[in-house]
């Protein structure tokens, strides 16, 4: 992140969403930037560098899906979308794209700000030495391969450990069903989600204090997983 205030770009072309965002933002802490379309969005992220992006998908010169591709080519900083589509294919799409989160609209500004927060420290986590990751009773020793719950260890099955571990890295990004299928399994299960719910359902058995209302590894329904830690 900037030695300043963050510095956080603005994708949209409603008027009215940067009127009540650039406030909100400057009010939590944040430096917000402008942008009215596709185009001059990725001229400002080149030029700004921001520590994250915002960006509609409903631009009127090119889908957000296109400036989110093409800003991966030479950005690699948080992009959350915001966009008023609601399908679950939209944001299955703009999340294999490289999104780090989707937020519907009408939206409010608090989940939004929330949201900024998690890929920030995300962001912060990756450049960070790697050390255990906590969530609660939980620990994720990455280096020793081990899991413990409450100082006691976990036993886990080289599967399971491979699901935890891709969760537990991305600090809170969800990951879609294609992203850990395809690292976990192979390509050829892409589509096996069948796998996933069964492995995820013994993890929360195994990690969870009440495994039917989870808080470590919750469901982004219809689009992945998501891991919660401290």
């Amino acid at each position: 992140m900037s030695a300043l205030r963050p510095r956080i770009l603005v994708i949209d072309d409603e008027p009215q969403i940067h009127r009540f965002l650039a406030p909100a933002l400057d009010a939590a802490g944040y430096d917000p930037l402008r942008a009215d379309g596709g185009q001059e969005g990725l001229r400002g992220i080149a030029l700004w560098s921001p520590d994250a992006v915002v960006l509609d998908l409903g631009l009127p010169d090119m889908d957000g899906k296109e400036v989110l591709e093409k800003a991966r080519a030479f950005y690699d900083g948080p992009i959350l979308i915001l966009s008023a589509r609601d399908r679950e294919i939209e944001k299955i799409e703009a999340l294999d794209r490289g999104a780090n989160d989707y937020v519907e609209k009408p939206f409010g500004v608090g989940e939004l700000l929330a949201r900024l927060r998690v890929a920030l420290r995300q962001k912060a986590a990756t450049q960070a030495p790697v050390g255990p990751i906590r969530a609660g009773a939980v620990e994720l020793d990455l280096d020793k391969r081990l899991v413990t719950r409450d100082g006691a260890v976990v036993k886990v099955s080289p599967r399971e450990y491979e699901v935890l571990a891709r969760l537990a890295m991305g600090r809170g990004k969800v990951l879609t069903h294609k992203e850990l299928l395809t690292s976990v399994w192979g390509p050829a299960h892409m589509h096996d989600t069948q796998y996933l719910r069964v492995f995820v359902g013994q993890l929360r058995q195994k990690l969870e204090a009440d495994p039917a209302h989870p808080k470590i590894l919750l469901t982004e329904p219809g689009v992945g997983y998501r891991f919660i830690g401290d």
